[in-house]
């Protein structure tokens, strides 16, 4: 908790331009932990500022954290990072008196955004060198080379630092998804097409009297299907949430008939919002139209408005569905079943991409799971790349998945 009343420490002279020198290297401390915070935020930060009391903690904290953050789920970073670079001068020392203190205990593991945070403290302090370290003429630069992508290929999503997600987002916007083509029920005109126009043939015959010179060919018309993505960003799956959101730009700006939802506690269409191209554009109005981020998850009352709402108007035509959520919903397991088994007769293919799935241990204990486990065509994992790239061949191969029968 900040103390209503502590007053941040500033060094004794000049404290106008130690505060704007301090809040640049605020924004840069943030920057390097993964938060989108450029010039622009800076300078509202600091306008900002100019409307509170400097002397209030509580307020000075607010007014940088509405300003400066635009996505739900930095605020908890923010926060952390708010109260580790404007502390108290003295907290170092007692820190360090309280760490000597408590020498014989184990520390304990530090949580994923913590770990980046302190990633972040120490971005620009050079390293001592080792003993082994070889001259800079003969050093081998080998960044990102294969061992490493194998590394960052098989690594869980909650455990990746600031460095690995950026290169994770990276590798996502390579992903290509060429969905199995499905042939629809429209015709294009062909001269080499294997069906006979009719209506072509007499329409063309008019213009030599009714006599017919030529037969006209059509050809019928092959596209992917739609994918439509339910994407759970409650609490307990907000992490992957985000991760997956760049997957879904990604495939939203490489193909058309995408459709992307969001729900927590309630169901929120961000279709139109994915399509900017510029992925930070999408993702700040994806943050500014979805109200409930890492709230609770009600899962069968989100289904039910969709299938009530939205599943005639995006679901024809073979569409390919996308569930992603980890089933442990807040109302238990009232109307899901019903919900799912709808779901997942309006469509094609129905794939569930549960992230518990990565523990060797799994079992459907949880009353969502198992009322949701018997009516979707796959479950799969998603957590890392390597299963985001399995996905990818699984929604490719046109013999994987079909839908059951209503029977």
């Amino acid at each position: 908790m900040i103390p209503p009343k502590a007053a941040l420490s500033l060094p004794s002279a000049a404290p106008g331009a130690a505060l704007a020198f301090n809040l640049l290297a605020f924004g840069r401390l943030l920057r390097r932990a993964g938060v989108p915070v450029g010039p622009v935020e800076s300078m509202a930060g600091a306008e900002a500022l100019t409307q509170v009391e400097l002397g209030d903690r509580a307020q000075v904290h607010a007014a940088l954290r509405a300003t400066m953050i635009h996505r739900h789920e930095h605020f908890l970073l923010f926060d952390q990072a708010f109260g580790m670079f404007w502390r108290d001068p003295d907290a170092a020392r007692h820190a360090s008196a309280m760490a000597l203190m408590e020498g014989m205990q184990e520390p304990a593991k530090p949580a994923p955004a913590q770990r980046r945070l302190a990633e972040a403290m120490q971005g620009d302090r050079p390293k001592p060198p080792r003993p082994d370290d070889k001259p800079p003429e003969e050093r081998v630069d080998m960044t990102f080379t294969v061992s490493e992508r194998e590394r960052l290929q098989a690594m869980d999503f909650e455990a990746m630092s600031a460095a690995d997600l950026a290169n994770a987002k990276r590798e996502i916007r390579k992903l290509v998804l060429p969905l199995d083509a499905r042939p629809t029920r429209r015709f294009r005109a062909d001269p080499s097409g294997p069906a006979w126009d009719l209506r072509a043939t007499t329409r063309e015959s008019l213009r030599t009297g009714g006599e017919i010179l030529d037969i006209a060919r059509r050809r019928r018309i092959v596209r992917p299907p739609p994918l439509v993505a339910l994407c759970d960003i409650s609490g307990s799956m907000a992490r992957y949430a985000q991760i997956l959101i760049h997957f879904l730009h990604a495939v939203a700006n490489d193909r058309e008939r995408v459709h992307t939802f969001l729900f927590g506690t309630r169901l929120t269409n961000v279709t139109r919002q994915l399509r900017h191209r510029d992925a930070e554009v999408a993702f700040e109005a994806v943050a500014h139209a979805v109200p409930d981020w890492s709230g609770g998850t009600r899962i069968g009352d989100s289904l039910e408005l969709f299938n009530r709402l939205w599943s005639r108007r995006v679901l024809g035509q073979g569409a390919v569905v996308l569930l992603i959520t980890d089933g442990l919903d807040r109302e238990g397991a009232r109307g899901l079943a019903e919900a799912t088994d709808r779901l997942q007769r309006s469509c094609r293919r129905l794939i569930w991409l549960n992230p518990l799935l990565r523990y060797a241990a799994f079992q459907p204990k949880s009353q969502g799971i198992r009322a949701m486990l018997p009516h979707v065509d796959e479950f799969r994992p998603v957590h890392n790349l390597a299963s985001l790239r399995d996905l990818v061949t699984v929604l490719s191969d046109p013999r994987a998945g079909r839908m059951r029968s209503a029977a």
